[in-house]
């Protein structure tokens, strides 16, 4: 039997999908350079739709809110002016974006306004509290005609819009600053609140006021206050008065205890008295000689004196009152000369040197009569005798 070759089972290959041929896509460089061109298009595209595209024109200013009916534009903000589509800000107004923002002009005028109306109106009515012809009460025309003309005197150089706009705000203003009442005619009118006219007010003013208020206190003060001081004045008064008597008095002393010395001196004419009234006159000024108070209280010291003696004498046919020095020696001159002895002492003399003083004065003493009688004490005594 012939061999029988072995079976072959051979697999014939499966058809493949056809493949694209290369060169069919662009590379990735391409794809790269593809996307770039496309995003400048795109981007120029934008930019020049964006620059011819006219903006939205803002509506004209309407005489009425209802008149905003048309959907093309824009309304017209605040405080602006809109003609032909165009935005123009009123003066004191600048323009931001689509809106009309205040740059302080117009506050500025505002404020200096309402602060001139409150001083004006407040002056007037605190003149009319003083008693002055002024007005207190004003309605809201005479307000505004104010304002009219502290704006005429203020050089702010605005526009008609401008001053509406400030009169606008001086007028809110004075309607929240100043109290608001009705006249019998129930018409509305203003008036300074009572306690900012205070302030107003001159100070006299004030004071005739607060007097006017406090009569009886201030009566009573009054009195009281010229009480006090016409007390304080009598003690002065009298102090004085006492102080000077008693000057007046150690004069007479000096004068009565010198004339006794010089009339036993030397076998002198001088008699030993002294006429009253010639002291008094020869003491006193013409001013003093008025005040009988004074030679009073001299008279009563004089009376209190042991020294001094007082008489009635004859002189000239005519009674006369005399003063006459009664105590033996120069007491004054003794006073000074231990007072003297004394301060010697003490700085170094001791009691030795103080003795052989005191013994000297009274040796001396017994001798002439005084122990310091000087030269100027004699000329002092021969004018007294001549007098």
């Amino acid at each position: 039997m012939p061999s029988r070759s072995p079976r072959r089972s051979a697999r014939t290959p499966l058809p493949t999908a056809a493949e694209p041929p290369p060169g069919l896509f662009p590379a990735r460089e391409d794809l790269v350079r593809l996307l770039a061109v496309i995003s400048i298009a795109a981007a120029a595209a934008a930019a020049c739709s964006v620059l011819n595209r006219r903006p939205e024109p803002f509506c004209d200013s309407p005489q009425s809110p209802d008149d905003y009916a048309d959907d093309s534009c824009q309304p017209c903000p605040l405080n602006g002016r809109c003609v032909h589509g165009e935005l123009e800000c009123v003066q004191g107004f600048k323009r931001q974006g689509k809106a009309c923002i205040e740059d302080g002009l117009l506050s500025q005028t505002a404020n200096k306004i309402s602060e001139l109306l409150q001083l004006r109106i407040c002056n007037q009515h605190a003149r009319a509290l003083c008693g002055q012809p002024a007005e207190i009460l004003f309605q809201e025309h005479d307000v505004s005609n104010a304002i009219d003309e502290l704006l005429s005197k203020i050089p702010a150089g605005l526009t008609e819009d401008g001053i509406q706009l400030v009169k606008t705000r001086v007028l809110e203003s004075s309607r929240g600053f100043f109290n608001t009442t009705f006249t019998s005619n129930k018409v509305k009118v203003f008036k300074c609140p009572e306690l900012v006219v205070e302030l107003h007010m001159p100070l006299a003013c004030r004071v005739r006021q607060w007097i006017s208020r406090n009569t009886i206190s201030v009566a009573t003060f009054c009195i009281l206050f010229a009480a006090l001081l016409w007390i304080l004045w009598i003690i002065y008064r009298r102090r004085a008065l006492s102080n000077r008597a008693e000057q007046i008095y150690e004069q007479v002393c000096e004068i009565l205890e010198d004339n006794a010395l010089n009339a036993k001196i030397d076998n002198s004419n001088c008699e030993p008295w002294v006429v009253t009234s010639w002291l008094r006159d020869h003491l006193l000024v013409p001013r003093e000689r008025k005040n009988a108070f004074l030679w009073k209280k001299v008279e009563e010291l004089i009376l209190e004196d042991s020294r001094i003696d007082q008489y009635p004498k004859v002189i000239k046919g005519e009674s006369k009152v005399v003063y006459e020095w009664q105590a033996s020696g120069s007491l004054s001159a003794k006073i000074k000369k231990v007072q003297g002895a004394r301060v010697k002492s003490r700085t170094g003399g001791g009691a030795i040197k103080f003795a052989e003083e005191m013994g000297a004065c009274l040796g001396e003493e017994r001798e002439q009569g005084s122990c310091d009688l000087t030269r100027e004490e004699r000329s002092k005594a021969k004018l007294t005798c001549s007098d």
